[in-house]
This record gives C-alpha cells, structure tokens and sequence, in this order.
C-alpha cells in the first residue's frame, strides 16, 4: 500500500503558498485537504523538522513557509516526508538455498535504486511556486 503523506504535504505547502505570509491553522488545511486535524499536524512536524515550515501559537498562529515557493522543490518535501524509496524489497530474507531467492535482492536493489533516481530527478525539477502556477489556469473551472 502506498502513502499518500507526500500529496498531502504538497497540497498542505501550495496552500500555504497560495495563501502568501498569512499562517495557517491545521483545521483550515484540513478542510482544504478533506482529512482530520491530526494528520495535518503530524505533517506539519515532519516539515517544521525540515525546515520547509515555521509555526507560531497563539490567536494569530498557524504555519506558513520558511522559504520561498520557488526555493521549496518536491524533491525537498518528498525527503520530509517519505520514510522509504518508491518501494521496499523483502520483510523477510528470501530463501539462500533457490537460485532465484539468492540473488532477488541484489537485482531489485539496483532497480530501486535506478526508480529512486528518476524520481529524485523529476521531483528536484518541481518547485512549490511550480504547483501554485499549474493550479491557477484551473482555478474558476
């Protein structure tokens, strides 16, 4: 199964962007993202920890970003967020003994690594400022 944290990361950032200096509350994004409050919090540490976000309490709080929508990259927010690469190999070692289970690991290793590479490759080419002008020619539709 695969994660949806980076969709929700870029929507959580683009917002944050579309909306300029105003910081955000998790509940607004949350509506905007139709997800619990909680998620966009738990998000929202994961990008404060990566120094994309900054984050202040109070009435006026909320988030806003730490950088400018043309320096934040979708390879930066895929790195915040995501734990593992595109796909993981075996949760248990395959058996040494099958000519196929000796070896399956090597192979798939290197694939994973070629996969990560062109993803890395098509996400460092992404700016959040990217997301926000594909988003506007949609706005009104």
């Amino acid at each position: 199964m695969t994660s949806s944290r980076f969709a929700v990361a870029v929507h959580t950032l683009t917002l944050m962007a579309w909306s300029e200096d105003e910081p955000l509350k998790s509940e607004l994004v949350a509506k905007s993202v139709n997800t619990n409050p909680v998620v966009i919090r738990r998000i929202l540490c994961d990008l404060a920890h990566a120094g994309l976000v900054v984050s202040q309490t109070g009435s006026a709080g909320g988030s806003k970003l730490a950088w400018q929508p043309d320096e934040i990259t979708l390879l930066d927010v895929y790195e915040a967020i995501e734990c593992q690469g595109v796909f993981s190999l075996h949760r248990q070692h395959p058996s040494r003994r099958c000519p196929v289970g000796v070896n399956i690991e090597t192979v798939l290793g290197e694939v994973l690594e070629e996969v990560d590479s062109a993803v890395k490759h098509v996400l460092t080419k992404i700016t959040i400022k990217d997301v926000v002008l594909r988003l506007k020619p949609c706005v009104g539709k």
